[in-house]
């Protein structure tokens, strides 16, 4: 395995500085966040693009991946996670869209992995959305397969929200929808593997990684603490409004002694990549570095 951190959270600084911080503070990996630039952040850290997929040459995929492979770092995959499934005609149009460029710098640069979301309408079923995602997917995968590369979809509801209310913003979160999935799709799409979702949504990390560990192509480390308080005031049905609070791995309710031995015992030999996301470390650079070092120091005694 190889410990590495998403470069979302620094969306002013060039990646090049990013890398080179990550090289000189012990990690291995970087995935990159491939938002496009045209648009500005309409959530945390939506809008960071530390690769113009929309122009990049051949020659300046190569410049990048020399860049950091020359820091001896690896290039986990590229992160763009947008609504693919959204009611808007046409925003679904242009968050594909750049999904497709997404994919299609991941083949310049032999990237194997881009990383994302299958996406959610808030206002219908699981069922209802797996319809739509059966008309709007073939051809997000078709895009992929002739380009080489693989999807992998986060298993987050994106529940977070009053306009992510009541049925989230991406319906591939627990084993009812990935099964079909996997059966639709499994060569070209994987799991993007999350612990801290499973957390505040009471699905066993182990029986998860058990049935799926042969499809979990890309980890995302991320914690989770349950605010017992919220969880008391507003109850389970509140989703992700008040009880749930991402955190730097250490410092909330995921199992990590659990994950790691189950992801061992599945033969997952990838990237590890920490997802930051904790308020307690953002604002600045140096609050964000901070939060990668803690999380690092967590979880460096499961990965040698």
């Amino acid at each position: 395995m190889k410990l590495g951190l998403l470069t979302a959270p620094f969306p002013e600084t060039p990646l090049g500085e990013v890398a080179r911080w990550t090289a000189d503070n012990g990690f291995e990996s970087l995935e990159i966040a491939c938002w496009p630039r045209t648009t500005g952040p309409t959530r945390r850290y939506a809008g960071t693009s530390h690769i113009d997929v929309a122009n990049l040459s051949d020659a300046q995929a190569r410049e990048i991946v020399d860049e950091i492979t020359g820091l001896g770092l690896g290039i986990s995959g590229l992160g763009f996670y947008p609504n693919p499934l959204h009611p808007d005609p046409d925003h679904r149009a242009r968050v594909i869209a750049h999904l497709e460029l997404v994919i299609a710098a991941a083949a310049r640069m032999g990237v194997p992995f881009v990383n994302t979301f299958m996406g959610g309408d808030a206002s219908k079923t699981q069922d209802q959305n797996w319809d739509e995602a059966l008309k709007v997917w073939p051809r997000i995968v078709a895009v992929a397969k002739d380009h080489g590369v693989r999807l992998t979809i986060e298993n987050c509801p994106m529940i977070f929200s009053k306009d992510e209310w009541p049925a989230g913003h991406n319906i591939a979160w627990s084993p009812y929808i990935w099964r079909r999935i996997l059966e639709q799709w499994g060569g070209t799409i994987g799991l993007n593997y999350d612990p801290s979702h499973l957390v505040w949504l009471m699905i066993d990390q182990g029986r998860f990684i058990r049935e799926f560990g042969d499809h979990i192509l890309h980890v995302q480390a991320k914690d989770l603490m349950i605010d017992r308080d919220g969880l008391y005031e507003r109850g389970t049905l509140s989703a992700g409004i008040g009880w749930q609070v991402p955190r730097i791995p250490g410092l909330g309710d995921v199992d990590w002694r659990e994950v790691f031995s189950a992801l061992y015992r599945a033969g997952y030999d990838g990237d590890i990549i920490i997802e930051h996301e904790d308020r307690v470390f953002e604002g600045t650079d140096e609050k964000v570095k901070r939060g990668f070092l803690i999380a690092r120091d967590t979880l460096r005694p499961f990965i040698r």
